[in-house]
């Protein structure tokens, strides 16, 4: 097995910033980092396609969502607010709301690191998938059938995805 560089961002200091409310800290922490409700969709549709996948790759850089080790395909399920969907008008709306140079920070910082995960896991051989969560919760199947083609082109064992891949 081959070691791997791990890559570091800095995290944003949460030193004198406190929560707005006791309901806005709350709701925050229960946002989960896996197994999000988009994240189990599109695994629905990819199992319904006939791809056999894994999940939470630890051993990877940035622990892709998905993947596919014979076909070396990553797959990220990025939420909007977290990786910084629509950048710039994002960061113009959290720039009015409470704790905006924590918010600012925070968010560019994963995409910093969104960025890095990519490039480690490209220099491995990987290809990376970044799908957006509202683009997985208006059409699952057609994120899933994109995936699909990108896993039978790198080589994973064509038995099941051939056949239903070109059904749809």
């Amino acid at each position: 097995m081959v070691r791997q560089k791990k890559t570091t961002v800095s995290i944003p200091s949460f030193r004198g910033l406190h929560a707005v409310s006791l309901v806005s800290s709350r709701t925050k922490r229960a946002n989960r980092n896996k197994d999000t409700s988009h994240e189990v969709l599109l695994r629905r549709e990819l199992w319904r396609l006939g791809l056999h996948y894994r999940k939470h790759a630890k051993h990877l850089p940035g622990r892709p969502d998905i993947f596919f080790a014979n076909a070396r395909v990553a797959v990220f399920c990025d939420g909007d607010f977290w990786h910084g969907r629509s950048w710039s008008r994002l960061k113009r709306k959290l720039k009015d709301g409470s704790n905006a140079n924590y918010w600012t920070r925070k968010i560019a910082s994963n995409i910093k690191r969104d960025n890095l995960t990519t490039k480690a896991l490209k220099s491995l051989g990987w290809h990376v998938v970044r799908v957006w969560e509202t683009d997985i919760q208006k059409n699952p199947k057609d994120v899933a059938h994109m995936i699909a083609l990108y896993v039978k082109k790198r080589g994973a064992n064509p038995r099941n995805i051939h056949h239903k891949v070109e059904q749809q």
